[in-house]
């Protein structure tokens, strides 16, 4: 446990940070790993994880890496009762020189300290617990796999354990870290997937918690998606107010692909508008759209000279559906971090379902050049800011 620090004046001592430093490392005894073609997201534990807690006055304890198994609770716990439950999706990989790797960590813990911010959890030092994080991927490192479209997904979690039924923030809190391997969301993304477009429920709402990585915005959004899938589509597609505007496609974000007359494309995404969740993917798709425009890369099977003209603005299914009418549209796909880019089929809205271009792999060119390049990126064989991190 972290000792706390007085002052010389009997003030009241201060509860301690988070503290990387004193990490306890208890080994497990190691499982068998599955083979990588059994794998079902989400499903396989790993050996360890790691585990914070936090109490009123004394502050973090000192961070444990143990073996993976169950948490003790009390019944009363907030995450129980008012659901302050945060988290984050991340993902490792193997660089070239067989090095465990993170994608964007940084901004992970960034969002991960903002979405606790906004259920009034109690705050954490986000680079102490990076590190620490890097620790369990290294001890971990044998389960990340070494296939393409393969990779170690991370589940940071913070949960409030107030011990109390009193409607209050929780002061007391668990941070834990677990990791699972996984292979491609999709199985077959090659046909594309379906959408239902939603209007009459609402993921998220204006003011309320959808640009944040709450458990509490996915539980109400699992009727609606048993809906979808008894009419035959595989995900929602969240609409919003009267004009029926687009935020978010399952939990994933929203690009449209549309020609444009000179030649060049329209790369569309509806804007963060505290409705939609600021997906890391959304953000480096954007930023190697640019990139590819002013010539510093060049996306895989994209024309340097074909210019990728972002636009984070909104978008509505009337809209969507012009454009196909007039055969502008060109892809539609979704991104997010377990399932990096994924293409879009058909979507059903209106009593009719819109009919969207797919390729015979199932991503189009820029969808396709999308995904090739983020995890060459992610895997450290290619160069590009400081977007891949290697656990050192």
């Amino acid at each position: 446990m972290a000792i706390l620090n007085s002052t010389t004046n009997g003030t009241a001592p201060h509860p301690a940070e988070l503290d990387a430093s004193k990490l306890i490392v208890t080994k497990a005894e190691l499982k068998p790993i599955p083979p990588l073609e059994s794998l079902v997201f989400g499903e396989t534990k790993t050996d360890h994880m790691l585990v914070i807690n936090y109490a009123p006055g004394t502050g973090w304890s000192a961070p444990e890496i143990k073996p993976y198994g169950p948490l003790s609770l009390d019944p009363m716990s907030s995450c129980f009762q008012y659901c302050p439950n945060v988290f984050e999706g991340m993902k490792a990989y193997i660089g070239p020189n067989g090095e465990p790797r993170l994608f964007r960590p940084k901004d992970n813990m960034e969002r991960l300290a903002r979405s606790a911010a906004r259920v009034a959890l109690p705050p954490f030092d986000p680079k102490e617990l990076l590190v620490l994080i890097k620790e369990l991927i290294k001890i971990e490192s044998r389960w990340i796999p070494k296939l393409p479209g393969y990779s170690l997904y991370i589940r940071p979690t913070i949960i409030g354990t107030r011990p109390a039924l009193g409607v209050a923030a929780s002061d007391s809190a668990c941070i834990y870290v677990i990791v699972t391997p996984a292979g491609p969301y999709f199985r077959d993304a090659t046909k594309g997937i379906s959408l239902l477009a939603v209007g009459e429920s609402v993921r998220s709402w204006p003011g309320g918690t959808g640009g944040h990585k709450l458990g509490l915005n996915y539980a109400p959004g699992f009727l609606p998606q048993r809906i979808a899938s008894k009419q035959g589509y595989d995900q929602v597609l969240w609409l919003l107010g009267e004009e029926e505007r687009v935020t978010e496609v399952g939990a994933m974000n929203f690009f449209l692909v549309v020609k444009r007359e000179d030649g060049d494309v329209d790369l569309i995404t509806p804007p963060l508008d505290g409705t939609i969740l600021p997906g890391l993917t959304r953000a480096s798709t954007l930023a190697l759209a640019e990139a590819h425009s002013a010539g510093k890369i060049t996306l895989p099977g994209v024309p340097a000279s074909v210019k990728l003209h972002t636009h984070e603005r909104p978008l509505t299914m009337r809209e969507i559906d012009a454009l196909s009418t007039e055969g502008r549209v060109l892809e539609v796909f979704g991104v997010g971090t377990a399932v990096v880019v994924a293409p879009v089929s058909r979507i059903g809205w209106a009593g009719k379902d819109i009919v969207l271009p797919v390729q015979k792999q199932g991503l189009g060119p820029i969808g396709s050049g999308m995904w090739k390049m983020i995890v060459d990126i992610q895997t450290g064989k290619v160069p590009f800011e400081d977007w891949s991190v290697v656990c050192d």
